[in-house]
C-alpha cells in the first residue's frame, strides 16, 4: 500500500528476488541490501561508506600487516536476546569457509591463513586463521597484507546463529527462525513480492535507529518500479530505467540521485565451450582464430552509442575491467581503445573473416541475461550491433535471476552472458581475483597461468605501487585474451523521496536503513 504521512515504514525497491538470506551464501546486491540491515560484522560502514566499528569497538594490526586483533563491544546480543561472544564469531567464520557452505565470496578471503585449503576441504575448519583467545577478542592471521577491515563488511563475514542452522538447515533463513544481530530482524518474507524487517531492540545502537520497519520490494521491472515510486508506493528505487536524462530531471528534480559507482558492466564469454573456445583446438592457429573471434565481438560494439542512447544515465564507456576512482591504481584498457569506431568495426570484420565466419556462414550464438528492463534493452542493442557490423545471428535468452545465476556459474549452457562486478571494497584486486581461480565467480572459465602469476606477484609486493603495477599487468593480460567484453562503468541511480533523510551517495552504493529517517 502507499506510504502515508507519519508511517514508520520505509518502502525500498530492491531489484530481483533475493537468492538467499543466508549471509554466507549471498553473492548479489539484492540479498546484500537486506542482510546489511539484518546483520552487523566486526566492522561496518557509515552513511558515507566510511569504515567504522561494528561488533568490534576497536582493532589493531601488527607492524607486518599479518595479525589483526578485534575487541568486541560489551553485552552484544542476538535478536533473540542470547549473548553473542567471540567464540560464536569464530564458529561462524568456520562455518562460512566449510566446504559444505560453498560460500561464493570465500575466494575474496584468500589472504586469510588457510582459508582456501579449508574451503577446499584439504584442511579442517580448526586450521582457519581465526582465533578467539577470550570471549571479547577475535584474532585473524593473514598470509599477506590485505585490507581486512574492508573485507569484514561483506556478508560472508557476518555472524550466523548456528543453533538455528543446526536445527533448520537451509530453512534457518525463514521468518521466525532467522536470528540476526543487526539493526533489524526478519519479520516476513513473501517470495517474489517483498521482505519485511523490523527494528531489533537488542541491537547495541537501537536508540539511534529511526525507522521502525523496512519493506524491500522485488522490483525486477525498472519501468514498473519508477511508476510505483511516482504513485507513492516506494520511498527509494533500486535503479532508474533508461530514459532521457533531461526528462527524468524535469519530472523528478532533486529526487533523482546519480553518482559515480565503483562497478563495471561487461559481457562474459564462456571460454570453456565452443564456439568461443574450440575444444578440438590442438594448434596455435586454431587457438588464434578463437581469440580473433572474441576480439571481433568486442570491437564491433559501439560503447559510446550504448551509454548515450541505451543506458543514458551518466555511465561511461569501458575498455577495461577495473573502473576509475581507486586510489593509486591506473586502470588498463584494450589495446585498440583509442581507435575511431569506424576503424574498430573494419578491423572487427577482418578478424571475423579470419576466424572462419562470414555473412554466408554466420556465427550463431546465445546472449543470456536476467529479467530486467535495462538488461533487455542492452541485449537488444548488442545483438543489433553484432548483426549489422558482422552478420552474427544472436538468440536472446531471458531468465529469472536465480536460474540465470545457476546457469552462469555452471558454465554448461552459457555462451555470452550478462556479467559485471560491483566493488566489494575499493581495491583493483577485488575486480580481478575471480578470474585467477576456478571458483564459483569465474563464470567465463578463464584459465591462464601467466595471469595467476601476476596476481601472485601483486600479493607478494612490498609496496603499494608495486602491487598496483602487477595488478595492472594482470588486468592487461585478461583484456588481451578477450574473455570478457567491457561495456561501461556504472553510475548509481536511484529515485529517493523528499521524505527520506540521511541518504548519502558513496562509491559502493550501500545505504543501510539504520542511517535513514522519514520526515512527516
Amino acid at each position: 500500500m502507499p506510504a502515508q504521512t507519519g508511517d514508520a515504514q520505509l518502502e525500498r525497491g530492491n531489484g530481483p528476488e533475493p537468492s538467499t538470506l543466508d549471509a554466507h551464501r549471498c553473492q548479489e546486491v539484492a540479498c546484500g541490501n537486506v542482510l546489511r540491515d539484518l546483520y552487523e560484522g566486526l566492522v561496518t560502514e557509515d552513511a558515507q561508506g566510511r569504515l567504522i566499528p561494528g561488533m568490534a569497538r576497536r582493532w589493531t594490526v601488527s607492524a607486518d600487516g599479518r595479525i589483526w586483533t578485534f575487541t568486541l563491544r560489551e553485552d552484544l546480543r542476538w535478536s533473540n536476546g542470547e549473548p553473542l561472544d567471540a567464540a560464536q564469531v569464530l564458529a561462524s567464520f568456520r562455518r562460512a569457509f566449510a566446504p559444505a557452505t560453498a560460500a561464493p565470496f570465500g575466494e575474496l578471503f584468500d589472504a586469510l591463513d588457510n582459508a582456501q585449503a579449508v574451503q577446499a576441504g584439504t584442511l579442517p575448519p580448526e586450521r582457519l586463521g581465526v582465533a578467539a583467545p577470550d570471549p571479547r577478542t577475535v584474532v585473524f592471521t593473514l598470509n599477506r597484507s590485505a585490507s581486512l577491515p574492508a573485507l569484514l563488511t561483506l556478508p560472508i563475514a557476518f555472524p550466523v546463529y548456528l543453533p538455528a542452522v543446526n536445527q533448520y538447515g537451509a530453512q534457518h533463513t525463514q521468518p521466525g527462525r532467522l536470528v540476526s544481530n543487526g539493526a533489524y530482524r526478519l519479520r516476513a518474507w513473501t517470495p517474489q513480492a517483498h521482505v519485511l524487517v523490523e527494528k531489533n531492540p537488542r541491537f547495541h545502537d537501537a536508540a539511534a535507529v529511526a525507522i521502525e520497519r523496512v519493506r524491500f520490494h522485488v522490483t525486477e521491472d525498472a519501468a514498473a518500479e519508477l511508476q510505483r515510486f511516482a504513485a507513492g508506493d516506494l520511498h527509494i528505487t533500486e535503479v532508474v530505467p533508461p530514459q532521457p536524462l533531461t526528462a527524468l530531471r524535469r519530472r523528478f528534480g532533486a529526487q533523482l540521485r546519480l553518482s559515480p559507482y565503483l562497478g563495471a558492466f561487461w559481457l562474459g564469454l564462456n571460454v570453456t565451450k565452443p564456439p568461443l573456445r574450440n575444444t578440438d583446438c590442438a594448434t596455435p592457429v586454431c587457438a588464434d582464430k578463437t581469440l580473433a573471434l572474441r576480439r571481433a565481438l568486442s570491437m564491433a560494439l559501439d560503447r559510446d552509442k550504448l551509454t548515450r542512447y541505451v543506458t543514458g544515465l551518466g555511465e561511461t564507456p569501458a575498455y577495461g575491467i577495473v573502473p576509475p576512482g581507486i586510489a593509486g591504481y591506473t586502470p588498463a584498457a584494450a589495446t585498440w581503445a583509442a581507435m575511431p569506431q569506424a576503424q574498430r568495426e573494419a578491423h572487427a570484420r577482418g578478424l571475423y573473416r579470419y576466424a572462419g565466419y562470414s555473412r554466408d556462414h554466420p556465427l550463431v550464438i546465445e546472449l543470456r541475461y536476467n529479467t530486467s528492463t535495462p538488461h533487455r534493452r542492452l541485449a537488444l542493442a548488442v545483438a543489433a550491433m553484432w548483426r549489422q557490423t558482422l552478420g552474427v545471428q544472436v538468440r536472446l535468452r531471458n531468465e529469472e535471476w536465480k536460474v540465470f545465476v545457476q546457469n552462469r556459474k555452471q558454465r554448461a549452457i552459457t555462451q555470452v552472458f550478462r556479467g559485471g562486478w560491483i566493488g566489494d571494497l575499493p581495491d583493483a584486486r577485488n575486480f580481478l581475483a575471480a578470474f585467477g581461480s576456478d571458483g564459483p565467480l569465474n563464470w567465463m572459465g578463464y584459465d591462464d597461468a601467466d595471469y595467476r602469476q601476476r596476481l601472485a606477484r601483486a600479493d607478494a609486493a612490498h609496496s603499494q605501487a608495486a602491487r598496483n603495477a602487477w595488478l595492472r599487468a594482470a588486468e592487461q593480460r585478461l583484456l588481451n585474451h578477450n574473455a570478457a567484453i567491457p561495456l561501461y562503468f556504472y553510475t548509481s541511480k536511484h529515485l529517493v523521496s523528499e521524505r527520506v533523510r540521511g541518504f548519502q551517495s558513496n562509491a559502493l552504493d550501500r545505504h543501510a536503513s539504520r542511517w535513514l529517517s522519514l520526515s512527516p
